[in-house]
């Protein structure tokens, strides 16, 4: 028990000041590769031409970017990397039977006989993101959600996210993710429309597990969320995953500034307003009500 409660005081979904994990297990990587580039840069081996912009004096460049609304694409990058260090850096591989792919596969086509030791590279988590992303028309912000969800589960449950389990557990995530944050909740049934392949019946069981590992703790406090943005910038400056810059003009900034404006009074709102159920989660929680996600 006691080791129990000191995991979760320490658990970066909780805690604002507890540093996330995927940073931490990124760091290693980052450390090989600046030790790399030392000694090309020993060696005489020429970088090549910078291709990263920096502000003087008559310029500044900015991207479109933003705590309250980030950058759709260049955030679910980011978020891939996370889980993409997650999976390859992993501790061991606790996983357990409801997220394993073998005995609950997402597609016909049969799982690999390798599958539970061949990590997947990052595009491939990429595309399976960026394609349920676009089938139900998820925001930004919802990936980050989706990322603390994830990092809340591992910490929670004591699991690993691994090659066999990645895809359910990160369906799961943003499942969970798109109800709570977005404004236009995506309903089990319509998962099953973008994977056609498996059944209600199999997303609602393991949405049930999901929020049962999670104690049903769906809250993420304005202050885990800001970090969890700002870690996913500092990952993408590591790994040379730059948003997008562009010259600061007039126009750029009344946009950013009426984009401050609204997402004050979204959160505002979001503070008044009770946590939309889980259709599937009906029986465990009854009529129970949650804060809403940002507190």
């Amino acid at each position: 028990w006691p080791d129990t409660i000191l995991a979760l005081e320490s658990n970066p979904s909780d805690h604002a000041r507890v540093s996330t994990i995927f940073l931490s297990k990124s760091q290693t990587d980052v450390r090989d590769r600046r030790k790399s580039n030392h000694i090309n840069h020993i060696s005489h081996v020429s970088p090549g031409p910078l291709s990263k912009k920096y502000s003087s004096c008559s310029t500044i460049f900015i991207d479109d970017s933003t705590v309250s609304q980030p950058n759709l694409k260049s955030t679910i990058k980011c978020v891939t990397l996370a889980i993409y260090y997650h999976i390859k850096n992993r501790d061991s591989d606790r996983s357990l039977d409801i997220f394993d792919e073998k005995l609950h596969p997402l597609s016909r086509e049969p799982v690999p006989d390798d599958y539970l030791h061949v990590d997947p590279e990052h595009k491939l988590i990429y595309r399976f993101v960026r394609t349920l992303f676009s089938a139900a028309q998820l925001t930004a912000e919802c990936a980050i959600v989706t990322l603390v969800y994830l990092e809340r589960l591992l910490t929670y449950a004591e699991l690993d996210i691994s090659p066999a389990n990645w895809k359910l557990i990160v369906l799961g995530a943003i499942l969970l993710a798109s109800k709570v944050w977005d404004d236009q909740a995506v309903w089990n049934v319509d998962y099953c429309q973008i994977l056609k392949d498996i059944t209600v019946e199999d997303m609602n069981e393991m949405e049930r597990h999901f929020l049962e590992l999670l104690q049903f703790n769906i809250n993420v406090p304005a202050s885990v969320y800001a970090k969890y943005y700002f870690d996913l910038r500092q990952l993408a400056d590591d790994n040379n995953l730059s948003f997008p810059l562009e010259p600061l003009n007039n126009q750029r900034a009344q946009k950013l500034e009426a984009i401050s404006r609204l997402c004050e009074d979204k959160y505002k709102d979001l503070s008044r307003a009770a946590m939309r159920r889980s259709l599937s989660a009906d029986n465990l929680i009854g009529i129970r009500r949650s804060n809403a996600v940002l507190s």
